[in-house]
């Protein structure tokens, strides 16, 4: 079983759950939209179409497993979820099949371009609400924050998962294409302007080996924090809610 939930921040909670909520149902409509595209997908969700189309049952029935398998290898690591992170493992998946029940795949390919384009803008800001609400990051990206907190590069840990879960899902048959490399350079971007910007909270930056590490507030706790006892705990800080510039 999991460590037990990380605590909710006490101020500005509707805020935050209405902004959480808007985040993650607007991240499985774009994830779908990226589907309906049909130009290839992001890593994960390259992964969870080739368990998909190998195995049975929908990309979002897959989003919704591959997300419990995720957070139970955050046991052994220093990371705990937030309300928000068991929300994102159950929400998006479930509104990526909805979606993807209700419409086909277009043929025009203008209005497939526009999909791509705006499944795209549209992650980047579905992101920055759900990391920006400050209740917990999705399970992926606490996989790699956790693991990064073991004294790894974020670039390195994020490179390797990614790159893993593309691979994977490419030989299960997963769609990879000129949209999956468009989304792979145009996310970071995007999502180091909408992460700050949509913060509730604080945000900190700072610089080290890997370049900026912008801290949003992914951290459930907003209030002032003592000077961390170690140079280990402070990198974990710096780490955790710092992923918008790497993604």
């Amino acid at each position: 079983m999991l460590r037990s939930v990380a605590p909710i921040p006490p101020d500005r909670r509707l805020r935050r759950f209405a902004q959480l909520l808007a985040g993650l149902l607007l991240y499985g409509v774009t994830a779908s939209m990226l589907v309906l595209a049909g130009y290839g997908l992001d890593p994960w969700n390259v992964l969870h179409q080739g368990l998909s189309r190998t195995f049975g049952l929908g990309i979002g029935t897959w989003t919704i497993i591959v997300s419990v398998a995720v957070l139970a290898v955050w046991w052994p690591l220093p990371q705990r979820p937030g309300v928000g992170t068991l929300l994102n493992a159950l929400l998006v998946g479930a509104v990526i099949d909805i979606v993807l029940s209700v419409f086909s795949p277009p043929h025009a390919v203008p209005v497939r371009l526009a999909l791509l384009i705006l499944s795209v803008l549209g992650t980047g800001v579905a992101t920055g609400l759900y990391i920006g609400a400050g209740l917990g990051p999705g399970p992926r990206d606490g996989l790699t924050i956790g693991m990064a907190g073991r004294g790894h590069s974020i670039r390195v840990v994020r490179t390797a998962i990614e790159a893993t879960a593309l691979a994977v899902g490419w030989l299960l048959g997963g769609a990879v294409g000129f949209g999956t490399v468009l989304f792979a350079v145009t996310i970071g971007p995007i999502t180091h302007v909408t992460i700050p910007s949509l913060a509730i909270g604080r945000v900190v930056a700072s610089r080290d080996d890997d370049g900026l590490r912008q801290r949003d507030p992914t951290s459930v706790d907003d209030r002032p924090r003592r000077k961390p006892a170690s140079a280990d705990d402070d990198s974990l800080e710096r780490d955790q809610c710092r992923l918008g510039h790497e993604r």
